[in-house]
């Protein structure tokens, strides 16, 4: 009788598993965003995979990881937006109306950020419906930001791209969130 050794197979097959997982969180990403644009007309499929691949590098096995770090990225974004604001106003040679509005602007996402914690915790908790309400307040800061600047003619918004961003990441967060829940 031939003998065998099982000591190749148990090396062989955590490699295995980890290839399999590796392919697996390679394919959600683009799959996801594929996904999410074919069904919402907001959503950009391109946004959607370089924002996701750029912080992903195969740390998310399912569809809920993939929100996490959907909703942390979000967050980032406010985060650092509210942060190019405060430093926008530092400038003392913004027009009052422009001024105006960067403060108002500095107000929505100041207040997005807990909105964001809170998002985050609903959502570890698989309270998606609470999550949404929270996210889709985040997309109304940024519009009502945008906003502003539109209420004079002529008024031009230093923060469109940023207020885009913050958009487009949200509408990730709710896309992955229905696609939860």
């Amino acid at each position: 009788m031939p003998s065998f050794s099982y000591f190749p197979l148990l090396l062989f097959l955590p490699l295995l598993f980890s290839t399999f997982h590796a392919d697996i969180a390679q394919d959600l990403v683009p799959e996801t965003c594929r996904k999410l644009a074919e069904n919402d007309p907001n959503l950009s499929y391109n946004f959607c995979l370089t924002s996701l691949q750029a912080v992903n590098r195969g740390q998310c096995a399912d569809l809920r990881d993939l929100g996490l770090m959907s909703i942390k990225l979000t967050k980032s974004n406010v985060t650092n937006t509210r942060y190019y604001v405060k430093k926008l106003l530092k400038n003392t040679k913004w027009d009052p109306f422009i001024r105006a509005c960067l403060n108002d602007c500095l107000e929505l996402y100041s207040d997005a950020i807990p909105t964001l914690k809170q998002a985050m915790k609903d959502f570890k908790s698989k309270h998606y419906e609470d999550a949404n309400i929270e996210v889709s307040s985040v997309i109304d800061a940024a519009t009502t930001c945008e906003d502003g600047f539109k209420e004079r003619e002529g008024a031009v918004s230093p923060l469109t791209k940023r207020n885009n961003d913050t958009f487009q990441l949200s509408a990730i967060v709710l896309a992955v969130i229905s696609m939860l829940h």
